[in-house]
């Protein structure tokens, strides 16, 4: 039974790949990750905060929509949350390629278009196999046009891929207002793969308190439906590789989106609710459903259920929606 596959210009021994995580600040967890068959790693972020010396041009970004009530200032993090720097992250990197045998994936999280972008080079430099480029950013200058937010992604795109000879990909959310033409202008900016999506972490209020909470949610396999759209949709339209994250904490949640047209499966709330050894189960669960039907690859597989290949593909736009609807039925 052929695993393999290939993803960003990486090849890999099976398509399970643990995403950017706390877990991978540890080079404990790190080989207990690859112990249980992960494929590849993708480090946590290096956040654009963290580099002091662009610090400027970030609050220029950080400012806007802050002014109109005080407590808004609270979603903002405080630079001594963070426990490690730029140099101890690029050393860490050295240290995950020197304990493992598997690619090693840095990430960079921010926005400006600053000097936090010449850490690639110095990721890149530090060992890492390829870059996933996380451009964080939530809009609120009314003032802004689409066009303006897409061109911080892409110019963001050019400028690494222009500094780095390793693969690049982009994570992005899922609320572009044209999601199947930002994917293009990404795949003509050179971007090597997309991870579909950025999952953002929505604060809450303490009425008590009157201050912002941040909250952490792990994702449900629910929340497949999203990425598996669009990955379905985007598949055999883009050169660009492609990854699916947010949701996957089955084996049945992978598969569908290998099927979509996914060249990985990034899992991240499973194996933080669950530990690395979750990885291993899953993998032993796909191998068993693969045997079972008789599928003898992952590229077997892939893009198997893709827009371009069912034979309604109308029901990935909206043709399908009166009739999902219209097929409820109500409980009286």
């Amino acid at each position: 039974m052929d695993l393999t596959t290939t993803y960003m210009g990486l090849q890999l021994k099976n398509p399970l790949v643990p995403s950017a995580s706390p877990m991978s600040k540890d080079i404990a967890n790190i080989k207990r990750l690859e112990d249980a068959g992960a494929s590849a790693i993708v480090m946590y972020s290096l956040f654009e905060e963290q580099i002091a010396h662009e610090q400027h041009e970030l609050d220029h970004f950080l400012s806007q929509g802050t002014n109109s009530y005080q407590e808004a200032i609270s979603y903002f993090p405080d630079q001594g949350e963070y426990h490690m720097g730029p140099e101890e992250y690029l050393e860490h990197i050295r240290a995950a390629k020197e304990a493992t045998d598997i690619p090693i994936i840095g990430s960079l999280n921010g926005v400006s278009a600053g000097g936090w972008l010449e850490y690639a080079t110095k990721i890149e430099q530090a060992g890492a196999d390829g870059l996933e480029l996380n451009v964080y950013y939530i809009p609120t200058r009314m003032d802004l046009t689409a066009i303006e937010i897409e061109n911080i992604y892409i110019e963001d795109l050019r400028r690494i891929k222009e500094a780095v000879n390793i693969p690049v990909a982009m994570k992005l959310s899922p609320y572009f207002s044209s999601m199947a033409n930002m994917a293009r202008k990404l795949d003509e900016a050179g971007a090597d793969a997309l991870v579909l999506f950025n999952r953002f972490y929505q604060p809450d209020f303490d009425l008590d308190k009157l201050d912002v909470l941040p909250t952490v949610h792990l994702s449900t396999s629910e929340e497949i439906r999203l990425p598996l759209r669009w990955i379905a949709i985007l598949y055999g339209n883009i050169k660009a590789g492609m990854a699916a994250s947010t949701g996957v904490h089955t084996h049945l949640d992978a598969l569908k989106m290998f099927m979509a047209g996914a060249d990985v499966a990034m899992m991240c709330s499973a194996l933080l609710e669950h530990g690395p050894q979750h990885l291993g189960t899953v993998l032993n669960d796909l191998r068993q459903w693969m045997l079972e039907k008789e599928y003898s690859s992952i590229a077997q597989m892939k893009g198997s259920m893709s827009q371009r290949s069912v034979a309604e593909p109308a029901a990935f736009e909206r043709a399908n929606y009166m009739k999902a609807l219209n097929s409820w039925k109500v409980i009286v």
